[in-house]
């Protein structure tokens, strides 16, 4: 069920997304409307599940994460036992930072960051391809990164 958001609640989400750490004073002072009101709403936004989390988002490369990669994974079997089995495996991969499950030839298609090329090797070798289930594995790494929009489109 689609919850129901007022021009308030959008424009509230629009400056959460802008900015995760503003602070209630001046989240309420940037969309019109005084400082209780304003964290009740926020509050009911994050109780609705419509605001489901608040973190940092890093440079990896300031970090030594250098390789950005997608491995598109095709599978033996697409019965849901094995596909959650392959779900909860792929969670326990600190490489893989995002997996997404596809209709089509690909069963899934996993971004990588590592910090280096023999480290994303040794991963697809010695843990994706060693996987239960896994039939294949093709690999693409990324050349530069054109758009990175980590939020939804508010108009």
């Amino acid at each position: 069920m689609k919850v129901r958001l007022d021009d308030i609640d959008w424009k509230i989400l629009r400056e959460l997304q802008d900015d995760g750490r503003i602070t209630n004073v001046e989240l309420s002072r940037r969309i019109g409307i005084s400082a209780p009101p304003c964290l009740r709403r926020v509050k009911a936004l994050e109780d609705a599940g419509i605001i489901n989390a608040y973190r940092a988002l890093l440079d990896e490369k300031s970090l030594g994460y250098d390789l950005t990669a997608f491995a598109m994974v095709g599978l033996n079997s697409q019965a849901e036992a094995d596909l959650v089995a392959f779900e909860e495996r792929l969670r326990g991969w600190p490489i893989v930072r995002e997996a997404w499950m596809l209709s089509g030839d690909i069963d899934f298609i996993l971004k990588c960051v590592a910090t280096n090329l023999r480290a994303f090797q040794t991963f697809i070798i010695e843990e994706l391809t060693a996987a239960a289930n896994v039939a294949s594995v093709r690999t693409a790494l990324t050349i530069r990164q054109t758009k990175n929009a980590p939020t939804v489109p508010i108009a």
